[in-house]
């Protein structure tokens, strides 16, 4: 697997005096724009056949031309609000398919597909930053119990009998209310900051399991315990515009921070020490790393449920097309997460008459995917 190489401070990571520069700069290996490129193209592809496929079958040319002349029609309607003129050619593609495919493809499948991808993105490059903070490449996005504080959360709210938008609502607030506990048992010890995180993590998601069990053993068998295991294994049958337009602006901007900062992850991963010494604020930078990856992943288990292995083997996957360093890696991710969810969504919702819980599936790719990695691999990640 190729390195990455500070300019000027080749093997730097291994050396003890190290002459620091003003700013670290890192080589682009040849290759990886292309291969980001070609998963841009391939998340576009997973994209149209999602939205052709399911029980009501469309022609996929026919979908292309629906979507083409949607956004036309919209940039139209834009133009004539701002300006007062009409123009006709935004309304030229004559519409020769019926109402029932617009509303399939811009009321049903659009709208999920748009939450399937955000879901995604957010939860590999969650796990693709968790990774890199605490220099593990086991890491998943679940580590400091987010996960399982949202699906307290849900199941609390699905007690209570609330409507989707509290559900989800309930969901991102104990999902942040976990990380919070789980950043106040590490503040208790100070010896190796790192691990102490980790396990305060595994401890708070632990509890927060327990007290799932606790809700799914009170609730009614009849009634409220099928909703709330439906939830936890993941589904995004009842996604809408409506549903996940408030995580929207979240999503993007924890991502837009993330992919700002990116570069530093190369940095954080080679060690504390070694970053101190290139004149990083270490505490600052892992910390907004964490706390845009727990806003990642809180807004995707919001959108979707409990979804797993996605924040696992996308890192691993994008690491292993473009390299180790994050400022390609963090792009891959993004386009590959995205894409790997909506193909598995889409295989879920039109494999069976009944639909998958998308979570089932992840799994059962997911473990021999892991496998196969750490087989390949024999531990070389660096």
């Amino acid at each position: 697997m190729k390195r990455v190489e500070i300019v000027g401070q080749e093997n730097a990571h291994n050396s003890n005096d190290v002459t620091l520069s003003s700013k670290a700069k890192y080589r682009l290996y040849p290759g990886k724009a292309s291969i980001n490129f070609i998963l841009f193209l391939l998340l576009i592809g997973v994209l149209i056949t999602a939205l052709f496929m399911g029980r009501y079958p469309i022609d996929p040319v026919t979908v292309v031309v629906i979507v083409v002349a949607g956004i036309l029609e919209w940039i139209g309607d834009k133009i004539a609000i701002i300006t007062g003129v009409k123009i006709a050619f935004f309304w030229s593609i004559p519409h020769t398919w019926s109402t029932v495919m617009d509303t399939v493809v811009w009321d049903v499948r659009l709208p999920r597909a748009i939450a399937v991808i955000l879901a995604g993105s957010g939860l590999a490059v969650s796990g693709a930053t968790y990774q890199g903070v605490f220099r593990n490449p086991l890491v998943s996005e679940s580590i400091l119990g987010v996960s399982a504080g949202a699906g307290v959360g849900a199941a609390l709210a699905i007690l209570m009998d609330q409507g989707t938008d509290v559900i989800q609502f309930s969901a991102f607030a104990f999902g942040l209310l976990a990380v919070g506990m789980t950043f106040a048992i590490s503040r208790v010890y100070r010896s190796n900051p790192t691990l102490v995180f980790v396990l305060a993590g595994i401890i708070v998601g632990g509890l927060f399991s327990a007290i799932i069990s606790l809700l799914k053993f009170v609730a009614d068998p009849y009634s409220k315990l099928p909703d709330i295991v439906f939830w936890l294994m993941g589904s995004f049958a009842k996604a809408s515009t409506a549903n996940f337009i408030q995580v929207i602006p979240i999503i993007l901007i924890a991502t837009l921070v993330i992919v700002l900062l990116r570069w530093h992850l190369n940095i954080i991963s080679m060690g504390d020490e070694e970053a101190r010494s290139l004149g990083m604020d270490t505490k600052r930078f892992r910390l907004v790393f964490i706390v845009c990856s727990t806003l990642l992943t809180a807004a995707a288990v919001c959108i979707g449920g409990v979804i797993g292995w996605v924040g696992l083997i996308i890192p691993h996957i994008s690491r292993m097309l473009v390299g180790p360093d994050h400022k390609d890696m963090i792009i891959a991710s993004i386009l590959l997460g995205g894409s790997y969810l909506l193909a598995v969504d889409t295989v879920c919702r039109t494999l069976m008459s009944v639909e998958i819980p998308i979570s089932i599936v992840t799994s059962i790719l997911g473990a021999p995917i892991f496998l196969y990695l750490l087989y390949i691999t024999k531990k070389a990640w660096s």
